[in-house]
């Protein structure tokens, strides 16, 4: 089902088998580094803090990201007693970034020393945040 316009795109929300309606609104990483991450997503892809839930014992902040054009939000999680970095797996998994500027995108990653693998053939790179999480960079079609 296909529901209001957001940014200029239809927003596509699914029925479920009970007729309610669901729609992505954030994905999250847990960060051994909170000040890092926070830095690192905004220098290489422009995102912004919008809003942060602090515990009251301290014990864990979640942080929300976002840019300008999208409600979907990037929530970082940091948990005061984790002690070491996180264990990613096979980390076979990724967030996709679409660029208007594909080519000073590349730039900047490139002197960021992020990118960890690119394929010419598709049009996309990876790079990789401080955590080792995977974030695909695709350009505008």
């Amino acid at each position: 089902m296909i529901g209001d316009r957001q940014g200029g795109r239809p927003v596509h929300q699914k029925e479920g088998a009970t007729g309610m309606q669901f729609k992505m609104i954030h994905e999250n990483y847990n960060v051994f580094d909170l000040e890092k991450s926070v830095a690192f997503y905004k220098k290489a892809l422009g995102l912004q803090e919008v809003r942060r839930k602090p515990a009251e014992d301290g014990s864990f902040i979640i942080l929300y990201m976002a840019d300008d054009s999208e409600p979907f939000e990037l929530e970082l999680t940091w948990l005061r007693d984790f002690d070491r970095d996180y264990n990613l797996g096979d980390c076979e998994f990724h967030l996709a970034f679409q660029t208007d500027d594909f080519q000073a995108a590349h730039k900047l990653h490139e002197e960021m020393g992020c990118i960890c693998f690119e394929n010419p053939d598709m049009g996309i790179y990876f790079i990789k945040d401080p955590e080792g999480y995977g974030l695909e960079i695709v350009p505008a079609k």
